[in-house]
This record gives structure tokens, C-alpha cells and sequence, in this order.
């Protein structure tokens, strides 16, 4: 997780993620970490939350959990979004 740099923080056992949506992109990727956020593209609308639930795949592949344990924090309808990582049992 040392990718995630900066875009990153511990709170409690949580993973807290900073991160800058650009919907309808051409394909979906993660990129690096700018200005603190870690840069991540959808191909998904941003309507209806299919952008937010892209976003979450995305990272639970790129940190490798499963989706069911990052929920959105804060950000629903902006492009800066923050994302929880709920620890598991045995740590992240």
C-alpha cells in the first residue's frame, strides 16, 4: 500500500483514501498520487452512483479487498471523494 502515499491515512484500524474521480474516461485505472489524491478513472457515469460503485472495485482490486469492506465517506456527488477501508478481523 505504499502506493497510495500521501492519498492515504490510518484511523483506528481504518484506511482512510483521498481520491479524484474523472467519470466517463476511456478505460478504468488507477493512476498515481497528485495533490494528496490518488488518481482514479471510470469509464462508468457519474449518475446514479455507478461511478462511486466503479470507484470501489477499482480500489478494492488495486488494495486487494474484498469491495464489500470500502464505503464511501464523503463526496457522493464531487469528484474529490474519500473512502473507508474497514480493517479485517486480522488487520488490512
Amino acid at each position: 500500500m505504499n502506493e497510495l502515499g500521501d492519498a492515504a491515512r490510518v484511523s483506528g484500524n481504518d484506511l482512510v483514501v483521498s481520491v479524484r474521480v474523472t467519470p466517463r474516461a476511456k478505460h478504468n485505472e488507477i493512476g498515481g498520487v497528485a495533490n494528496g489524491m490518488l488518481q482514479v478513472r471510470t469509464t462508468a457515469p457519474p449518475a446514479d452512483g455507478k461511478a462511486n460503485q466503479a470507484v470501489i472495485k477499482l480500489l478494492a482490486g488495486f488494495i486487494g479487498v474484498a469491495p464489500s469492506r470500502i464505503t464511501l465517506l464523503r463526496g457522493t456527488a464531487s469528484r474529490s471523494k474519500q473512502f473507508v477501508v474497514k480493517a479485517a478481523a486480522n488487520g488490512l
